[in-house]
């Protein structure tokens, strides 16, 4: 029995440009110690291949819960790893005890159940503060005395103080300056470890690194700042997510192009069909002239994106035939411009792949 022929659909994961990301956001705050938040499957580009890319340099990892973090371990990932949003209940507790995990304490009961587990090993733990997130983390005023109960349990062991800015990608606006001054009131005099610093934070606001960063989407080539920001030019797209023409027409002026006509052709068109479109993560609402490229050369999408396939226009590009390549972001088409071509940001596009794109993963 003949094999079929595979869809032309895949996402090249770039593990060189990870680790040189993951360099990068060392070089930034030299005196930190580094987590490599690898939650979402590794922002869509494969947790394990992505931790183990890093295993030899990074100070340890940050997953959202405790399924992500098991996966590490049972991959044979023995850093520390943070649970960024700590235990969901307190039977977890044991599995973190077992796993050798770092729970992260955001609410009184989460305080309440790690004051009262009896584990086998004196549990590291990260206390957050809501210093104006308004998401999760325990009020400013109730942090010292969380502190003072945990470090007189004989079941603590190292505590490190948090916080997540909101607006750290607006590198003018004062709301970080006042996260950072309402994180070092509650802290006062304590001596403890603090980690506030997310990707925007370790490129533009130096003053909040502390002694651990979280970079998170800069690990995988893309800047949350708005513009060209200087700190982000060093950074080297991950992924690249590239499939090829299956189909070439040609249309006449008047001719309307896929769902509901959004499109009209103004002047005869050339038009290509790319396999790839929303099932597999591709943004529905992409509008027509965000950018693409085929045989390397930059064009656009006309035409609504279906479930399965875009309309290109191919217009002017003589060489651009069935099988000719089309990426749809990497490192002719960057990610945040199809992200903001389609109303949405590069993190959504990333972990919006779909199970029917394969990863391959190249490089370290």
């Amino acid at each position: 029995m003949m094999n079929a022929p595979a869809r032309p659909l895949r996402a090249r994961i770039h593990l060189d440009a990870l680790l040189h990301n993951y360099r990068h956001a060392k070089c930034l705050a030299p005196r930190a110690r580094a987590l490599a938040v690898v939650k979402a499957n590794g922002y869509g580009h494969g947790a394990v291949a992505v931790a183990r890319a890093l295993a030899d340099e990074a100070d340890g990892f940050a997953v959202a819960c405790i399924d992500e973090a098991m996966e590490l371990r049972e991959s044979g990932i023995r850093h520390p790893i943070l649970l960024l949003e700590g235990v969901f209940a307190p039977h977890e507790i044991a599995l973190v005890d077992r796993a050798g995990l770092t729970a992260v304490i955001h609410s009184r009961e989460q305080l309440e159940w790690i004051l009262a587990a009896r584990p086998a090993r004196r549990l590291d733990c990260w206390i957050k503060l809501d210093s104006g997130m308004h998401r999760v983390g325990l009020a400013p005023n109730d942090f010292a005395a969380a502190h003072a109960a945990l470090t007189a349990s004989p079941h603590l062991g190292e505590l490190v103080a948090m916080s997540h800015f909101a607006r750290a990608d607006e590198p003018e606006h004062p709301y970080t300056e006042r996260q950072i001054a309402i994180f070092g009131q509650a802290l006062g005099g304590l001596r403890i470890p603090r980690s506030l610093a997310n990707s925007a934070a370790i490129l533009a606001w130096p003053q909040s690194h502390g002694e651990w960063t979280r970079p998170g989407i800069m690990l995988y080539g893309v800047s949350p700042l708005p513009g060209e920001h200087p700190q982000a030019t060093a950074l080297r797209p991950t992924m690249t997510l590239e499939s090829a023409l299956i189909s070439v027409r040609d249309l006449a002026p008047g001719e309307p192009v896929g769902y509901g006509g959004r499109f009209v052709c103004e002047r005869p068109t050339r038009i290509g069909v790319a396999a790839v479109g929303y099932a597999d993560g591709y943004p529905r609402h992409a509008r027509d002239g965000t950018p693409v490229a085929v045989n390397g050369q930059r064009t656009r999408i006309i035409g609504r994106v279906s479930m399965d396939m875009i309309t290109l226009d191919l217009t002017g590009m003589a060489d651009a035939r069935i099988g000719a390549p089309v990426e749809l972001w990497g490192a002719t088409i960057p990610a945040n411009e199809v992200a903001q071509a389609s109303d949405t940001i590069a993190y959504q596009l990333f972990t919006g792949i779909g199970r029917r794109v394969p990863l391959l993963h190249e490089g370290v």
